[in-house]
């Protein structure tokens, strides 16, 4: 099939690199110049493991072409898939749907009438209805509009594409959900479940899946709290509670919380979106799981205080500032939100990341950046590990204590083996558990 991809930010590369694996011919159209430019070259403009040589392979292979601008080859596509940003506004916790409508009006002016266009975009339930409603009076004639809700994560972004949990397609047609199928009819014949229903349910599904695993986080870091009070350790709960078949471990680990460009917007727009519909009472339990949430980094920045006393001209190492490990992703970033307040509060923090603090640039210059570990440890009173990298994850503990005189660490994501850092000397704070000495 013919495949226009409007958006080429993480979701629309992503979404048109897989389309493009898939054996369709894909368009991909983004009007930024230079994310463009880089795309064309074959460079992503962000980091994801393995989706760069997917898409130097689907470029050279001449499946995949990238436009700045809608034109002929796009108005002749068959379906048309809508991957554009929905971030959070600036004055309120509703969704931003600027760049939706302006997408799905640009491409109305090149459509063809029977013609699917298909919304990829986290929206509040209801927007799809007022897309259509102005694509159509764009396009002249009845626009035919599906929904289809991503699940990517971050890290595994392509993987999830390939070999996703489910799809989920929302239309007002049995015809237009037909359309839809066809284009994952590989990995649907592959045993992958595709569920089809009406459009406002499938616009649900995204955000009342991520306001669940929110507050799967929050209610684990809440028993965090409950455990550092009374002495109990909130990792042995997490793996008790989580061999309930019911329950499950999965998102069921303590620590600094969670961030990033999906889960905190989400749910503070489906809040938002709730009390529009007047029954945000429904949801007002969201308010809590995000203030849980938001805890947890204040808990880092009281340890930090705890241990250190007065932080002017201490010197503070955050392993980690991207908001997850496998990701350049600043957005939200509890990591970095925990160094740039002990920056505030006078502390010399440095900073190291695998791959973020290229995305980091010139932003909060008052953060020094660690080239690598060992220059960062060197001198420093005190370390903090805030995204659990495989390489934080692995370090050697003895070596780490050679280059450190104040031999302290918070394990902010309870990833490291405590008896391995206390035999080598450490200090080793982990939150929701009692176990430094």
């Amino acid at each position: 099939m013919r495949i226009s991809v409007f958006g080429l930010g993480y979701l629309g590369a992503t979404h048109a690199v897989a389309m493009a694996q898939l054996g369709h011919e894909v368009i991909g159209v983004e009007p930024d110049e230079k994310k463009l430019e880089s795309l064309k070259a074959g460079t992503l403009p962000f980091y994801e493991p393995g989706l760069g040589e997917a898409l130097r392979q689907e470029l050279s292979a001449g499946r995949l072409n990238l436009v700045s601008t809608p034109g002929p080859e796009v108005g002749s596509c068959d379906v048309h898939f809508i991957c554009v940003g929905t971030p959070q506004l600036t004055d309120s916790e509703g969704a931003d749907l600027r760049y939706v409508i302006a997408a799905g009006s640009e491409l109305a002016l090149h459509l063809k009438p029977d013609a699917v266009v298909v919304g990829k975009s986290t929206i509040p339930v209801g927007t799809a209805e007022t897309l259509r409603t102005e694509m159509t009076a764009v396009a002249g004639f009845d626009v035919r509009l599906a929904w289809n809700p991503e699940f990517l994560r971050e890290g595994t972004a392509l993987e999830d594409s390939l070999a996703p949990d489910r799809i989920v397609i929302g239309a007002w047609s049995e015809d237009d959900a037909a359309v839809v199928q066809r284009v994952y009819q590989p990995i649907i014949d592959g045993g992958v479940p595709c569920l089809v229903m009406d459009v406002a349910t499938a616009e649900l599904v995204k955000v009342a899946a991520n306001s669940f695993l929110a507050t799967k986080i929050s209610f684990i870091n809440a028993m965090a709290e409950i455990a550092e009070a009374s002495g109990a350790d909130a990792v042995r709960l997490a793996e008790a509670i989580g061999m309930d078949e019911r329950i499950g471990s999965k998102f069921l680990r303590n620590g600094l919380g969670f961030g990033g460009g999906c889960l905190p917007k989400d749910i503070r727009g489906f809040m938002a979106r709730a009390r529009e519909l007047g029954v945000g009472e429904s949801i007002e339990f969201l308010r809590q799981v995000d203030h849980v949430n938001l805890r947890r980094r204040d808990r880092v920045v009281e340890l930090a205080k705890k241990e250190l006393g007065a932080l002017e001209n201490k010197r503070v190492l955050v392993l980690g500032i991207s908001f997850k490990p496998n990701s350049d992703d600043l957005r939200d970033s509890p990591a970095l939100d925990v160094a740039l307040r002990l920056s505030s509060l006078g502390a010399e923090v440095r900073v190291h990341d695998p791959k973020a603090l290229g995305a980091l640039g010139d932003r909060h210059p008052e953060l020094l950046r660690a080239q690598d570990v060992s220059a960062g440890l060197e001198g420093c009173d005190l370390v903090i590990l805030g995204t659990e990298w495989e390489e934080y994850r692995e370090m050697d503990p003895r070596a780490a204590a050679d280059l450190i005189s104040n031999k302290v660490i918070i394990d902010a994501r309870n990833v490291l083996e405590v008896e391995a850092w206390q035999a080598a000397g450490w200090k080793l704070i982990a939150l929701g558990r009692n176990v430094h000495k």
